[in-house]
């Protein structure tokens, strides 16, 4: 088979992947991708356990539902140690959970210094805590607690010409400087992709890579606030027409095949020579908005 042949090039078959939050939205997008063409496991992580059972469903001889929370660096080498006695090793770890606490909800151009004041401290500092623990610092934990199952994986030599890596779903709200958009959400995501690029230095001596996705806006739970305000109305907001091209230039949102199509090359062969890379996948919208990017 040629080297450009696009069954080798994307090919994720034989891999074991993990992927947090890999019950709902966008993690389950990556589960449908991998599972359907040709990964040999793939654990999914969340705290809920009847969604991640209602995904396994999919493929049940090769979803494996775990339930785990994501903030709690004692449950992520616990469950570390579970798929370590269950099949040793680990090609691809996906950090996709996420959350996103309710946004203070006033632009400071329409109010006063003193409102805006008290908009922001009605904000939780509890908030604050939990987004950055599981947006950014989980990120951290779950690559070290996995580190000896990603070492394992090069060392199974399944994934010929590809090293394990560390795939982050991060967003595009890490670029924004929309003063809207002020935040915890946002800071974490930034926080996010920059320790994508740290980590992505760091884990070179032992062959590991660290890359990310950072997504604009996909169907999900955590999104469907954001599409519902996008003037979408009735319509399906994944098909074309569905937004005015000021908000996002696709005129829609992320479709399961956008997702899947940017997992598979990412984690196949075609994308071995990635290493901390920033993938935008958005549409366009990060183009129509203040940003850093």
């Amino acid at each position: 088979m040629a080297a450009t042949d696009a069954r080798k090039l994307f090919s994720v078959e034989g891999m074991v992947v993990c992927i947090t939050g890999g019950g709902t939205g966008i993690g389950k997008m990556m589960t449908e991708a991998f599972t359907t063409n040709g990964a040999a496991k793939v654990y999914i992580i969340g705290r809920r356990k009847e969604k991640l059972e209602e995904t396994a469903q999919i493929a049940p001889n090769i979803i494996i539902p775990m339930v785990a929370d994501v903030t709690s660096k004692e449950s992520l080498c616990e469950l570390a140690d579970k798929i370590k006695q269950d099949v040793g090793y680990v090609n691809l770890l996906c950090c996709n959970s996420g959350t996103m606490p309710p946004p203070i909800g006033v632009k400071s151009s329409e109010v006063s210094l003193q409102e805006y004041r008290a908009k922001a401290l009605a904000t939780k500092t509890e908030d604050w805590a939990q987004t950055f623990a599981t947006n950014a610092s989980a990120i951290f934990f779950s690559a070290m607690a996995f580190l000896e199952l990603l070492d394992a994986g090069n060392k199974q030599g399944n994934c010929a010409g590809r090293k394990s890596q560390v795939l982050v779903t991060s967003s595009i709200a890490g670029y924004l400087r929309t003063p809207f958009n002020m935040g915890a959400y946002p800071a974490s995501k930034a926080a996010a992709t920059h320790l994508v690029k740290g980590l992505s230095g760091t884990l070179v001596p032992y062959s590991i890579r660290v890359n990310a996705i950072a997504p604009g806006l996909f169907p999900s739970d955590l999104a469907a606030g954001l599409i519902a305000g996008g003037g979408a109305g009735e319509k399906d907001p994944t098909e074309e027409g569905a937004f005015e091209k000021d908000f996002i230039p696709a005129e829609r949102t992320g479709k399961t095949e956008d997702m899947a199509g940017t997992v598979l090359y990412m984690a196949s062969a075609a994308g071995a020579y990635l290493n901390g890379n920033i993938t935008v996948l958005d549409g366009g919208r990060v183009s129509q908005l203040p940003g850093t990017y």
